[in-house]
């Protein structure tokens, strides 16, 4: 059996999208022109191709796809260089031959050289994923509140709310997004494709797209993208379902304006927000939270590829300094060694260093350390970080994010 991997052809690209179609369940179509093989570039493929068995037009088969688009995410206000790694997935038959593992090290070490310090993907396993260093880097919290229940302490009124149809809106939706973002981790800068093919392509059953939003079209503070539909609910008179697809706000008055205007749809028995951030303010400011029916999920995963680099783009709200000790990287052995990595408000430095490490720890604790998901006392209390208690509190303060890691765009 000849394996090859390299990247996907453009005449290639369909076996792309079947291998999606197949991996992924129909989850994004099953033709061979499905959302896989449409939304995704051949030389953002990396891919297996067993030469010895051929198509039906002479091609050979892809056994193995692998595909990762160039984002820039926020890491604690800064931004970022990641890999978002999708349409990862092998032909059964070819399975457990380490072919992933051959395409990811592969990946990384082109990753490397270009620059891009991060990879993140939404894992559909978690095992899968923690062999290679990836860490939980986020989470989603769910609400599905009725419109009945939705009270808060404060009045937040103040702020008019407009509806608007689809896309018309989509400038004004951009410039609250750009400043919502531009302090927290783990956003995307999102690319007119991601605004099109994320926030506003529901499912068709969810209905049409419609959008408020707080402010004046010319000066907005927050906005909403939410559908619709009717017989979703098993409530008499109140048999209407919301389902929030984005939301970002610019002030607690917007946000409290936002809430206030969902409250106001009263044939809706439902909303439904999956891509709440951990900390979104709404349990602190809800009259009764319980009716929110909070329910927290995984998020993305994160993979420091290139620690220098990467600690180097962060973000920090304090003076520290620490060195590292990175020694089990197998995948991206530039980031075995020791590190010194000083850090504030302006910036970091870090560098190669011989002196004698105040922390040891793994890539992987690295990654889940790196977004903020977990704080130094956690993973040393779980043991998976070796240091004094002075350094690990240090590395605390050095590594918090002023907002708990949250990405809503699934890719």
């Amino acid at each position: 059996m000849g394996i090859e991997i390299r990247s996907a052809t453009a005449q290639e690209m369909g076996q792309l999208g079947l291998m999606g179609a197949y991996s992924y369940g129909g989850a994004f179509g099953d033709g061979s022109d499905n959302l896989v093989a449409t939304g995704t570039r051949p030389e953002w493929t990396l891919c297996a191709f067993d030469t010895e068995r051929r198509q039906a037009d002479g091609q050979p088969t892809m056994v193995t796809s692998y595909s990762a688009f160039p984002f820039t995410t926020r890491v604690n206000g800064r931004a970022v260089a990641l890999a978002g790694i999708s349409t990862v997935g092998t032909r059964p038959e070819y399975r457990r031959q380490g072919l992933v593992r051959k395409i990811i090290t592969q990946a990384f070490s082109a990753q490397y050289g270009r620059g891009q310090c991060l990879a993140g993907l939404w894992a559909s396993q978690a095992a899968i994923y923690q062999r290679y260093g990836f860490a939980a880097s986020g989470g989603l919290r769910e609400y599905a509140v009725d419109t009945a229940d939705i009270h808060l302490h404060a009045n937040f009124a103040a702020r008019p709310v407009l509806r608007f149809d689809g896309v018309e809106v989509l400038d004004a939706l951009r410039d609250v997004y750009k400043r919502f973002i531009a302090e927290r981790t783990g956003y995307l800068h999102r690319s007119k494709s991601l605004w099109l093919n994320n926030v506003f392509a529901p499912p068709a059953e969810d209905g049409p797209v419609y959008v408020a939003l707080a402010g004046t079209l010319e000066a907005p503070t927050g906005y909403l993208v939410y559908t619709l539909r009717a017989r979703r609910v098993a409530h008499r008179a109140r048999a209407q379902e919301i389902r929030v697809r984005d939301f970002a706000w610019l002030d607690l008055p917007s946000y409290g304006s936002l809430w206030h205007y969902l409250g106001r749809h009263d044939l809706v028995g439902r909303v439904v927000w999956s891509t709440a951030p951990v900390d979104d303010p709404a349990a602190d400011l809800f009259v009764e939270p319980r009716l929110l029916h909070a329910h927290d999920m995984e998020g993305t995963w994160w993979r420091v590829v290139d620690i220098k680099t990467a600690l180097a783009q962060r973000g920090y709200e304090v003076e520290r300094s620490v060195v590292l000790s990175i020694n089990d990287d197998d995948l991206a052995p530039w980031n075995n060694g020791r590190w010194h990595v000083e850090v504030g408000p302006d910036g970091a430095q870090v560098r190669s260093t011989n002196a004698a490490a105040d922390i040891e720890l793994s890539v992987r604790a690295l990654s889940s350390l790196y977004s903020g998901n977990r704080d130094a006392r956690q993973l040393a209390n779980a043991g998976l970080l070796v240091g004094s208690r002075k350094t690990v509190t240090d590395l605390d303060q050095m590594m918090r994010t002023r907002y708990a890691p949250h990405c809503p765009d699934h890719y």
